[in-house]
Order: structure tokens, then sequence, then C-alpha cells
């Protein structure tokens, strides 16, 4: 196994396979995606952000940082609202991983 994190804002080239990628994952329309890496990339705010894991240039697990949703909460900052990985081919050291494949950070 030989993966890399990738920041979209480093790979802005990966934007539309990314936003396909996670389109394909949870079922939120595609423009919502390009729509929010494009903020991303334009880089006027801290979030939001996104990420993405590739082996053999192919994603394998993808997660989204973006302000938080709930109306009391805004203004409070990034919340991970995205979060998938494919089969066992990523592994976080900093996760436990559960039976059911929830994952609970360490950080």
């Amino acid at each position: 196994m030989n993966y890399e994190i990738i920041r979209l804002t480093d790979r802005p080239e990966l934007k539309e396979e990314a936003a396909e990628w996670f389109h394909e994952k949870w079922g939120i329309p595609l423009a919502a995606y390009q729509e929010s890496m494009e903020e991303c990339l334009e880089g006027k705010n801290p979030v939001p952000q996104w990420y993405a894991a590739m082996e053999n240039g192919k994603i394998i697990g993808g997660l989204g940082v973006i302000e938080n949703e709930l109306p009391s909460m805004s203004g409070t900052g990034g919340n991970i609202s995205v979060w998938y990985r494919e089969t066992a081919s990523l592994i976080c050291q900093e996760c436990i991983f559960t039976e059911d494949e929830s994952c609970f950070c360490l950080r």
C-alpha cells in the first residue's frame, strides 16, 4: 500500500475528478461539490478545504471541511462534513477503525 494525501489547493487539476468521486459516493449534486471546490481554490476563506487520498493515481479516500451548517454554530469555523474511504486500501495511522469501518480519530 502506497498512498498520498493531496490537498486540492496543491493539485487544482484534480477538482473535476474529486467532485465526481464525492458525488458518486454521497449522491449530493455534482454542482455543489464543484462550487465548494472552486471556493476552496479561490482561497478567500479558511474553509472549505478538500483532500484526497491517492493510490496509483486513483482516489481511494477523501475528506471535505466546510463551514458549520448549524445556524447556532455558524461562524465557528470548519466542520468535517464529508469523509469516505474505499475498502481497506486506506489505513489512517491516527484513526481507529471499528468493525463497521467507522473512524475515531486519535488527534
